[in-house]
């Protein structure tokens, strides 16, 4: 784990740090044929860190015929898998080696704390595409139980071309939980970072021909949704997309492929989380530290935010006081600085979104307990920890996800309205259950509607565990776990007659 520095220690280090700002493709950074420019923004001050070089369609027409050619070419695709396991490992050792700077300029452009992307992003990057890397040479084909004249061979293969299209709120975290699998099965890879957040992606590349990926493997295009997200879509030889973001945009890559060529899909989609507390939970000191982390960790700007607090009637109001407590502990302010819990929203747009649905809240009758108003610091993005109470089910901030620091606790009186309540949603993402209780934990947990169900805690899992929502919350597989590998590979059959030559 990494040490922490000083606030003076990581502004030194941003003021050096090199931008990369061009696209990355056929193992170096290229001219965009696109020939504009998108601002990279710093959302902590406003200020215009740089200017990243956009690409459009030509550019992906481009990025694919290098990508195509470098898998026929066989030189990635057909590496013995300890090879391709050695090429990662480095690339992983190259990664922690430059931990400090990626963890400094994802802090920039992101507004992330520099705590959690030291202590947080970083190290899941590292440990994800470690994990991945050595499971390359250790998962099995299959043989099929046939008969005695013939042999069944079922094998994976890699896909061919995969695109993979990432959010803003964990850059470099969701670019290994994707590429890094992809990688392993031997594919090549078209990635197209959130334009709010291109810069780190970028530099990993960089990192990725050094390690030893063979130029055209690993192809970065920075750019705009409908000119980078939406040609990958619909482009004809790219054999999958893996998209983490809005369920709107997600729904816009299924149409793409059936449009297209039939591509494969993979969405992880958006949230709206639930914290489910009965009566019978045990240290409600913890329960409110787990409650107000889901809630709050990254700014609420994450796709598990426990942004519903379901709580049993019984002990609404102690809880209420203790999770009031336990806000205090969360400090906003500069990203740069260690102390600060809380960072910046990453965008206007998405600041004032927050806002908007802090005043509908309002508006429709919530009772705003804590904060709720914007922090100001110069051109800042920066919000107060936000909880609201006497929400009922119907209230806009009981079932869109807002994506910013704000919850809201609803109240209920038995175990069966609670579970009823936290499954009143399009969403099933995640969900938490406190409860004393054994037999609640495996009868309720199993009755959340939710990918992922965390009992007693706040989580998601680790690297061994596959990740992925229920209904408008994800579609196609999973990430994380063996099975993220199934995604990225194609299962066939050999089917051997050995019953006499031919």
């Amino acid at each position: 784990m990494a040490n922490l520095l000083s606030k003076k220690e990581y502004r030194a280090i941003a003021s050096k740090i090199k931008f990369p700002v061009e696209p990355f493709i056929d193992g170096k950074f290229q001219k965009s044929k696109a020939g504009r420019l998108m601002e990279t923004i710093n959302p902590a001050t406003g200020s215009v860190l740089t200017n990243v070089t956009a690409c459009d369609e030509d550019d992906v027409n481009f990025a694919v015929e290098v990508s195509r050619r470098a898998f026929n070419s066989g030189e990635w695709a057909c590496k013995h898998p300890s090879e391709r396991k050695a090429v990662l490992l480095k690339l992983a050792q190259l990664i922690e080696k430059n931990q400090t700077e990626l963890a400094v300029l994802e802090s920039l452009e992101s507004g992330k704390p520099i705590s959690e992307c030291e202590l947080t992003d970083l190290p899941e990057t590292i440990v994800t595409i470690q994990w991945h890397a050595e499971a390359i040479d250790k998962i099995y084909d299959q043989i099929s139980p046939a008969n005695a004249d013939a042999v069944g061979l079922i094998t994976r293969e890699p896909l061919g071309v995969v695109g993979c299209v990432l959010p803003w709120n964990f850059p470099l975290m969701m670019l290994a939980w994707k590429i890094a699998p992809a990688l392993a099965g031997g594919n090549s890879v078209i990635v197209k970072p959130a334009e709010q957040t291109s810069m780190t992606a970028l530099r990993i590349a960089e990192l990725a021909i050094e390690a030893g990926i063979p130029p055209g493997v690993l192809n970065i295009l920075p750019g705009e949704g409908p000119d980078v997200g939406e040609p990958m879509g619909r482009h004809q030889d790219i054999d999958a997309i893996s998209f983490t973001g809005s369920t709107e945009v997600g729904r816009l890559f299924l149409e793409f492929s059936g449009q297209s060529n039939l591509k494969k899909i993979i969405l992880e989609c958006g949230g709206k989380n639930p914290a489910v507390v009965l009566s019978d939970a045990n240290n409600l000191d913890g329960v409110a530290e787990h409650v107000v982390f889901a809630a709050l960790w990254n700014m609420g700007q994450n796709c598990t935010a426990n942004s519903r607090l379901i709580v049993h009637s019984s002990i609404k109001d102690t809880l209420l006081e203790k999770v009031r407590e336990k806000m205090k502990d969360w400090n906003t302010g500069d990203p740069l600085d260690p102390d600060n819990q809380l960072g910046a929203i990453i965008s206007r747009e998405q600041y004032d979104k927050i806002l908007g649905y802090i005043e509908i809240a309002k508006e429709q009758g919530a009772e705003l307990i804590e904060g709720g108003n914007p922090i100001k610091s110069g051109e800042g993005l920066f919000i107060e920890p936000t909880l609201f109470a006497g929400v009922t089910p119907e209230m806009v901030i009981a079932q869109e996800e807002v994506f910013g620091p704000v919850f809201a606790m609803m109240v209920v009186d038995t175990d069966e309205e609670a579970i009823k309540l936290a499954n009143d949603t399009c969403y099933g993402l995640q969900a938490s259950l406190y409860t004393s209780s054994v037999t609640k934990a495996h009868k309720y947990g199993r009755a959340l509607q939710a990918g992922t169900v965390s009992v007693n805690c706040y989580g998601e899992g680790d690297i061994s565990t596959p990740f992925g929502g229920y209904k408008l919350s994800g579609f196609g597989g999973r990430d994380n776990s063996l099975m993220a590998h199934d995604q990225y590979t194609e299962t066939k059959t050999l089917w051997i007659d050995i019953s006499e030559d031919v």
